[in-house]
Order: C-alpha cells, then sequence, then structure tokens
C-alpha cells in the first residue's frame, strides 16, 4: 500500500513526542531505516494507491521519494551524535517533529491530486516550524515566524492557483478528477486563460516555498538558526517537495502547447534568484546563511533550467538529485564547525583544516560539487542547461546565468578558504565521531558515483520524469 510510506513516520512521529531521550533517537534511525527500506520497496513494485484518486506513484515523485529517504536516514545517524554534543531543549519535540516532517515531506511526493498536494506543501510548513524555533532564542523565534508568515502567504496564492487549475477545466471536463495525471491527459481541451493565470499564481506560491527570489527572504534565516540536521532537511529535501508542486503543474501547460509562456516566467524568476544570491553571497559574514544563499542560488538554476525546456530540463533534474546530496553534507558539516567552534561568524572560525581535519575534507569537497567542479554531478547539469539554453538561442540570459555563477562562486571560495586556513587560536570543543562525520562522506560519495554511473532502473526514472516536458531532449 502506497500510503504506508508517509503513514509510517507521521505514527512513530507522534510517539516520538512522549518517549525518553535514548529512546526517540534510536526511533528515528529507526524510521529512516524503515522508511528507506519501503521506499525502494516501492520504487521496485509500483503498486497502485489504496485511494488512487489522490496518490499515485509518478517517476518525478518517486526520485523525489528516493532522495528524501535516502537523506533522512543518513542524517538521522548524524543527529543521534549532534544531540549527543549539543544542548537541545525538548528533545522528544525536535525528533517528533523531525519525523513528522518526513511524513509530510514523502505525502508531497506521492500526492496526485492538486489539492492533496496543497494540502501536503501547506503541512510541512507546519511540520518543520518546530525545528526553527528548537533554541528558543529571539533570533529564531523572529525565523519562525517569517518562514510560517511568509510562507503560508505563498500558500495562500498556490491555493487560488489550484481553484484557477480547477476552473480552466470547464463543463466538458466535469467528470474529470481533479489531479496532475488527469489533466495533464485532458489539458489540449482546457481553457489557457484560467490554465496561465493559474500557473503564475502556483509558480509564485510554490516558489515561494522552494525559496525562489524575490520571494526568498525567510530562507537565510531559517537555515541559519534551525539546528544542523534540520537546516540539511529543509535545504536539501524541502524545497524539492516546493519544485515537485511546479514542475507538475509545469508538465500541464507543456500538454497544453504552452511551454513557452511557463517556460519564459521560470526562466525569469531562475535568474532573479541566481543573481539575487551572486548580490548577498559576496557579503555574508555567517557560514550558515552564507550556504542558505548558495540553494537559493541553486533552486534558481533548477527553475531557469525548466524553463529552458528540452535538454535543460534533464540538467535541472540532474542539479536537483546533486544539490540535496551535496548541500546536505555541507550543512551537517557545518554543525560540526558550529559545535567545534561555538559561534556562526566565519570570522571566528578558521585553520580547519587542522582543528577538524576530518569535517575539513567533507565541508571542503562539498565547495567543490556545490560550486559545480567535476567529478561532482552539478557540473554535468550546469553544462546541459547552457547548451539547452544556447541551442535555444538564449544569448543574453545564458550570459546573466554564467556571469552570476562565476560572482557566487568567488565570494564563495573567499569565505571557505577563510574557514579553512587562515589563522584561528580557538579551542575546538568536540571530537570528531565517525557518526557526524561518515553521513557527509556517504552523501559525497554517491553524488560522485551517480556522476559516472547510474543504474539503468534510476535512469529510467529520471529520463520519464524529464520526457513530459523535455520535449526529447532536444
Amino acid at each position: 500500500m502506497v500510503e504506508i510510506v508517509f503513514l509510517t513516520p507521521l505514527i512513530t512521529g507522534l510517539i516520538a513526542f512522549f518517549l525518553p531521550k535514548s529512546i526517540g533517537r534510536f526511533l528515528l534511525v529507526l524510521t529512516g531505516a524503515a522508511h528507506l527500506t519501503l521506499s525502494f520497496m516501492l520504487w521496485k513494485n509500483q503498486p497502485q494507491a489504496l485511494f488512487d484518486q489522490y496518490f499515485a506513484v509518478t517517476p518525478e515523485g518517486m526520485l523525489s521519494l528516493l532522495v528524501i529517504s535516502l537523506l533522512f536516514f543518513l542524517i538521522s545517524i548524524y543527529t543521534v551524535g549532534y544531540l549527543k554534543e549539543s544542548q537541545i531543549p525538548s528533545e522528544g519535540l525536535f525528533t517528533g517533529s523531525m519525523l513528522v516532517f518526513l511524513s509530510t515531506m514523502t505525502m508531497v511526493t506521492l500526492s496526485d491530486h492538486i489539492m492533496i498536494m496543497w494540502i501536503a506543501i501547506e503541512a510541512t510548513t507546519l511540520a518543520s516550524a518546530p525545528l526553527i524555533y528548537t533554541h528558543r532564542s529571539a533570533a529564531s523565534l523572529e525565523a519562525t515566524w517569517k518562514y510560517v508568515l511568509i510562507c503560508s502567504v505563498g500558500i495562500a496564492l498556490a491555493l487560488l492557483g489550484s481553484i484557477l487549475v480547477a476552473f480552466s477545466m470547464g463543463q466538458e471536463n466535469a467528470g474529470t478528477p481533479i489531479s496532475f495525471s488527469a489533466l495533464a491527459g485532458a489539458a489540449n481541451t482546457l481553457d489557457p486563460l484560467w490554465l496561465k493565470a493559474g500557473f503564475v499564481f502556483i509558480l509564485v506560491g510554490y516558489g515561494t516555498k522552494m525559496g525562489l527570489a524575490p520571494m526568498h527572504t525567510w530562507l537565510p534565516d531559517a537555515h541559519s538558526e534551525a539546528p544542523s540536521p534540520a537546516s540539511a532537511l529543509l535545504s536539501g529535501v524541502l524545497l524539492n517537495c516546493a519544485y515537485l508542486g511546479i514542475f507538475k503543474t509545469n508538465k500541464i501547460m507543456v500538454a497544453a502547447g504552452l511551454e513557452d509562456f511557463s517556460g519564459r516566467i521560470l526562466m525569469v524568476f531562475g535568474l532573479l534568484s541566481i543573481v539575487a544570491a551572486a548580490t548577498f553571497i559576496l557579503k555574508q559574514d555567517e557560514y550558515k546563511r552564507m550556504l542558505a544563499y548558495s540553494s537559493i542560488e541553486n533552486m534558481g538554476i533548477i527553475a531557469f533550467g525548466t524553463g529552458v525546456g528540452g535538454l535543460g530540463v534533464y540538467g535541472a533534474v540532474i542539479c536537483m538529485l546533486h544539490h540535496s546530496l551535496i548541500k546536505s553534507s555541507l550543512f551537517l558539516s557545518s554543525g560540526n564547525i558550529l559545535l567545534g567552534y561555538g559561534d556562526r561568524l566565519i570570522k571566528n572560525t578558521g585553520n580547519l583544516i587542522k582543528g577538524m581535519p576530518r569535517t575539513f575534507v567533507a565541508f571542503f569537497a562539498g565547495f567543490v560539487g556545490i560550486s559545480g567542479f567535476p567529478p561532482f554531478g552539478i557540473f554535468i547539469g550546469e553544462l546541459c542547461i547552457i547548451v539547452a539554453a544556447f541551442r535555444a538561442g538564449f544569448y543574453v540570459a545564458i550570459t546573466v546565468f554564467i556571469l552570476s555563477l562565476c560572482v557566487i562562486f568567488a565570494g564563495f571560495a573567499n569565505q571557505i578558504m577563510k574557514i579553512s586556513f587562515e589563522e584561528c587560536n580557538t579551542v575546538i570543543k568536540i571530537k570528531e565521531k565517525a557518526c557526524m562525520v561518515w553521513p557527509q562522506y556517504l552523501l559525497l560519495l554517491t553524488s560522485l558515483i551517480l556522476c559516472f554511473f547510474i543504474p539503468d532502473s534510476l535512469n529510467q526514472t529520471i529520463s520519464d520524469a524529464v520526457a513530459a516536458i523535455g520535449g526529447g531532449l532536444r
């Protein structure tokens, strides 16, 4: 049964709220392992949902689910060591919220009904808000309220967009389910005016949750104030869930022959996000906020590639996959740095290569990967997007794209070098435990392996996800 994949972490999450610390930590890892197993079984068997009018196994949803499940399992292992080293009040609330958050994100990937998708994405906001407020500080309270308010406004706009898409069905489609698959199948009969209006509202609404500029203002505060395991989930997984809602809606637009309209808007928001990241990343003095702006950049890259179409969609999906792996690794490594140095300010860190050598390897390798250097997969994704843009004749847009990436790399590299090699007299406060280093290594290794070898079954899933928008990867 498809539904059991998101019901399992929901049930264990509710139980975890009332468990002692040690049992709650064990349940966190156990649920992560069970969820990963169930996800692979779902991928292999492709069963029909019990409530098939609301849920379905789709290629793009399955790809997102596999990423979510693998990341959560490795993050849960890291979290056990992190919780032992950090002073987190109400640990039961933290572990329970992590599991409920996993449940809501899983529900997003399996939702086929347009309104169930909206409910699931709204549920991710409510489930993740307590994670941002974990430290109970004034700054974390402000970040939480900003996150909830801005994302709720975005979700309200997405609701309006979903209603407009439903209106586009008209009288002739009165018996058609309001599901993404059914709407894509009947796209030629939908009213293009209502469909265009609905897409714009959905893009702005879910784009707020995805972190696209200029609706991104919640993201740097939330990512920097949340504990690092939560930051890894927010950046590596939650943003993908919002993108999935946009991706599925764009499939309807392409099926209706409106890909030029949706593509241009996606490109504009994508470029705005990349330029915004390039502007703000140069003056960041906190490494977690710097990583947050890097997430905005990568979401912009993904939106831009999706808008370009063809090979650009394949590049966007590849970037989404590898960004999740690499950025999660970077946020986990930043958690080690925060525990070791006791400060989020870049100027109060340094000499990471000697102070925390195993964390340095993961952190520096993550920087190389997220910057788009080979042999990591983001290089391939960005190359596909650039080639597709040149083929489509978007010369001005791709020039801005490339120049902005160069500026971001320069600003990012400058700060990473300070953290890694600049002299610092701070005494490191923790030891680098295996459970707080190996998850990062495994995430980076997965990215490396997928760059050189993609199993046929996974490659088929990616190809099927891209096919409806990619147009044969022209």
